[in-house]
Order: structure tokens, then sequence, then C-alpha cells
């Protein structure tokens, strides 16, 4: 053995190197929730939506967000990339738009998705998952373009 190890080893200091080798190796914790891995797939009228963006929202912690790629599969971010969202029950929202031009947007899922007092969804997230599934609807409708005025004045024509 060493003649520096010996000395550590009949060391006062040792216990307490010990330990903060020992936090070291379990960590400290990032302070935040926790947060589990959670994935999943956006459809409506059960197909895959193919674009846009999801939030869960949480009623007492950071929402989580995601991006929707053209299989309709998202992976959800709370503070680092693909770290989840943490457990509890959340509302859901969906955002899928296309800019057409600087006064036209084509929605692709109607817009009470958009925010989580509209939607109607909610999703309890109890741990992780790679198969969760947001199911919206057009319940009759069909993407539509809204226009509106480039300098936001009032087309007094359009009102009433």
């Amino acid at each position: 053995m060493g003649t520096s190890l010996r000395r550590l080893r009949g060391s006062r200091w040792l216990p307490a190197l010990l330990f903060v080798h020992l936090l070291f190796l379990c960590g400290c914790g990032d302070g935040r929730p926790r947060r589990v891995p959670v994935s999943g797939q956006v459809l409506i009228d059960g197909k895959p939506l193919g674009t846009g963006f999801i939030r869960l929202v949480p009623d007492d912690s950071r929402l989580a967000t995601g991006t929707i790629d053209k299989q309709g599969r998202f992976r959800l971010t709370t503070f680092d990339p693909d770290d989840g969202c943490v457990l509890g029950t959340h509302q859901v929202e969906v955002t899928a738009i296309q800019t057409m031009s600087p006064t036209k947007i084509r929605y692709l899922v109607p817009k009470k998705y958009q925010q989580a007092s509209t939607s109607g969804l909610s999703v309890k997230i109890d741990g992780p998952t790679d198969s969760l599934v947001i199911k919206l609807s057009w319940e009759g409708g069909a993407p539509f373009v809204e226009e509106s005025d480039a300098g936001g004045d009032v087309d007094p024509a359009r009102m009433n």
C-alpha cells in the first residue's frame, strides 16, 4: 500500500472524504420536481397529426412541451431536452398551424385545442410511458384558413 494512502487511511478526514465521494456517486438531484420520460402520438380523427406542438399543463408545476413530427409522434421536455414531465394530471394543449402569408393562417386542428381551458383534454401521468395517445377530432369540421387584417385595422364591412 502506498505511503499517501496509509496516511489517508489513518486520517480523521477519511470519513468526510468518503461522505463527499458517496454524495458525488449518488447525485444530489437538481432541485426540480421529479420528471418521467413521456412520449407518444397525436391523432386527429384517427390519423397522425403530422406537425405542431403539444403542451401538458399541470395545476401546480411547470408545463411540458413537445414538437409533433410527421408521424404524429412527440417527446416531452420540461426543463432539459427530453426530460419528460412531472407526475400528475395535466390539461392538454395542441397547436398546429401553417402560415400561408402574413395575413393568412391555416388551422390544422380546431382552435379549441390551443388552450388548456377549452381543449377538454386531460391526461394522468403516473410513470414513464412511450405510448401516450392524444386523440383530437374535427367533429365534422375540416382544416380552415383564417385571414386577418395586416395592419390590425378593423374592416367595417366585416363587423356585425
